[in-house]
């Protein structure tokens, strides 16, 4: 798992920096028109930890009793609890939560009712906006139609599956453990219950052909779900599967083979009715969209509960580009301490569980604003760029990776091959 970022400590009531929460707090006392507010909520264990992850997770043999999960759902509404009085003496709490999203982790390692708990927490804690979007992350053998029908009734309103693959030699070297042929089944349990299904791909995995994929992209479809996110694999330093590629067990795919997957199911997910909305996600339509994720990418406010979470509170106008404070703060960042016993354990002292923090001056925030909503098909305002990076514009367009018309209309929109070459696209225009 890779290491937390350096930053200066969080105090022990976790409470925000005075000029942060000063002018977080300041600039209306009409909540509705501050930066929406979502909340994550980690929960970090899983049956058997994937040689490619590097979350933040932990099977049990790995936490050896010193955290339970039994008692996790209440240690998490300790922070819970935090969050509201940290919020409230910044003058922030009063905005209900628009986005719940818990994710891990196997959310639904844990009872649904422990679910339930934990999310009543976030309800009594702010109040949930009346079109909030609650969703769940879930393996496909980790559910049931009970368990999914406990959590609709209690106001989660989707729920998002890990299915990776259909090929089961694909699913055995990514070391995931369900049955393929389950998938379907899952959906149709979630939409009995009345919740929205979005599947999980991975492309790129050692071994994998491009007829592989095609009949992974093709299985997700079949099931009927209305969003797909398709992310390539990156293996990090210190996973087993990083281990496994230098010694020469496995081989990853070059850069063409990954283009070509990716091409590929744009393709299919295009032909079957859905479009992209950010540049590894697809939906039906806007309303299918994940609204949780699209959050962080413009900018909004959110706590992350859990140990390893992260969380955000932006500065002036709450959002990751604003203007800021007179001496140039946008907005503060904050992570967790890592492990669940030492998070349980801060809790439980009445401390913050924050490992540091750090805040963001406006070019940081700026080049944030830039990287992430260049990803999204709406694009980005030119105006939010600065004179070196409206130049930059003409060059890219002429080079294919930016559309020309939408440029015309003042918005940096990604091509299709500007999607492949995403990361190039924002140095240029941050250059």
């Amino acid at each position: 798992m890779p290491a937390l970022p350096d930053g200066e400590p969080v105090p022990a009531d976790g409470a925000l920096p005075e000029l942060v929460a000063r002018t977080a707090g300041a600039e209306t006392d009409d909540a509705s028109s501050r930066s929406r507010f979502g909340v994550y909520v980690h929960v970090p264990f899983c049956s058997v930890r994937c040689g490619y992850c590097d979350f933040n997770t932990y099977t049990a043999s790995e936490l050896g009793g010193g955290a339970s999960q039994h008692e996790y759902a209440t240690t998490a509404l300790g922070e819970v609890d935090l969050a509201a009085r940290v919020l409230d003496a910044a003058g922030l709490g009063d905005r209900p939560v628009s986005t719940v999203f818990f994710g891990g982790g196997t959310p639904t390692m844990l009872p649904a009712g422990d679910l339930v708990r934990i999310l009543d927490g976030v309800r009594s804690a702010w109040g949930l906006a009346p079109d909030a979007e609650v969703t769940t992350e879930a393996n496909p053998d980790s559910v049931t139609p009970g368990s999914l029908a406990t959590l609709a009734e209690a106001g989660f309103t989707r729920v998002s599956f890990g299915m990776q693959s259909a090929v089961p030699r694909v699913l055995a070297t990514l070391e995931r453990t369900h049955d393929p042929a389950r998938l379907p089944d899952v959906v149709r349990w979630a939409r009995e219950a009345g919740l929205a299904v979005s599947v999980d791909l991975i492309y790129g995995t050692p071994g994998e052909s491009l007829d592989d994929w095609r009949t992974s992209v093709e299985a997700a479809l079949a099931t009927g779900v209305d969003h797909v996110s398709a992310y390539a694999l990156v293996v990090e330093p210190g996973t087993k599967m990083a281990a496994q590629v230098r010694r020469g067990q496995l081989t990853l795919p070059d850069e063409d083979d990954q283009a070509a997957k990716y091409e590929l199911a744009d393709d299919l997910l295009t032909a079957a009715g859905l479009g992209w909305y950010e540049v590894s996600n697809w939906s039906r339509g806007l309303e299918q969209a994940c609204r949780h994720n699209l959050a962080y990418w413009r900018g909004d406010d959110w706590w992350g509960i859990g140990p390893g979470a992260h969380s955000y509170v932006g500065a002036s106008d709450g959002g990751a580009g604003g203007s800021g404070a007179a001496d140039g703060a946008a907005g503060v960042r904050w992570w967790n301490v890592k492990h669940p016993l030492r998070y349980a354990t801060l809790l439980g002292q009445g401390r913050s569980p924050g490992a540091g923090r750090e805040v963001l001056t406006r070019d940081e925030a700026h080049l944030e604003r830039v990287m992430l909503g260049v990803r999204l098909a709406d694009g980005l305002d030119l105006d939010v760029l600065d004179a070196d990076g409206r130049r930059a514009v003409a060059g890219l367009v002429a080079s294919g990776l930016l559309d020309g018309a939408a440029a015309v209309r003042g918005r940096a929109v990604l091509t299709r091959r500007g999607r492949l070459l995403a990361d190039a696209v924002v140095r240029e225009l941050t250059a």
